[in-house]
């Protein structure tokens, strides 16, 4: 799945790149590009597993990247699962310390059966998290049971594949794409998505009136 549009708001893997190579070399300008780059998406991934607790963890999940960032060895899109690996065990203590909360077992289900069948599902969930505001959106991966939320927001918004998702929530591959999928079907299927995108495909020159007659190009 395609990560796009503004629910990934962060530079492209060559500049990601070369504001990382400078954080590594202690450059404190460098890491501040890497702040402005993924910080968004780091918020939007917390704000769904922590809720208002997002940005004190999103600052404690910096500070120990700053911290250990000389310790690092990869490229973008191995920094971005490695910050998002800390970002989660952040969000792990911050629960512990409120509540526990257990998450559901992935079920067991033949994936490549499933991801035929979710297809459309994906495209329509994927659309409306693009084209909704993002408080709005947020707040529907939030409804979804926690592996869900979890593995879509690190699929759609912060643009991981299936294996760098799997690192992050110490799951098998596989256990992330059925999360993933279920939780996109489940999105596609609330009326709240589903009325939103029949609003949004409507055609702009169609006026509805009041008894359901609509007209077009009148004035």
């Amino acid at each position: 799945m395609r990560a796009r549009g503004r629910w990934v708001n962060v530079a492209g893997d060559d500049e990601l790149a070369e504001a990382l190579a400078e954080a590594i070399a202690g450059d404190a300008a460098g890491f501040a590009a890497l702040w402005r780059a993924l910080q968004p998406a780091v918020l939007r991934y917390l704000w769904v597993v922590v809720g208002d607790a997002a940005e004190d963890v999103a600052s404690e999940t910096w500070l120990q990247a700053a911290r250990d960032l000389h310790r690092f060895d990869g490229g973008p899109q191995a920094f971005r699962g490695w910050l998002f690996r800390i970002a989660r065990h952040r969000a792990i203590d911050d629960r512990r310390r409120v509540t526990r909360r257990p998450e559901e077992p992935a079920d067991a289900l033949d994936d490549q059966a499933f991801e035929a069948r979710g297809l459309a599902a994906r495209d329509t969930a994927s659309e409306v998290l693009e084209r909704s505001g993002t408080a709005w959106a947020l707040g529907l991966v939030a409804s979804l049971p926690p592996d869900q939320a979890e593995a879509v927001m690190l699929r759609v918004v912060a643009g991981l594949d299936v294996a760098g998702a799997a690192q992050v929530l110490g799951k098998r591959p596989g256990a992330v794409r059925v999360a993933t999928m279920r939780g996109l079907r489940k999105l596609a299927a609330m009326p709240q998505v589903q009325d939103r995108n029949r609003v949004a495909d409507r055609p702009p020159d169609v006026v509805h009136r009041p008894h359901g007659h609509p007209r077009t190009g009148e004035v």
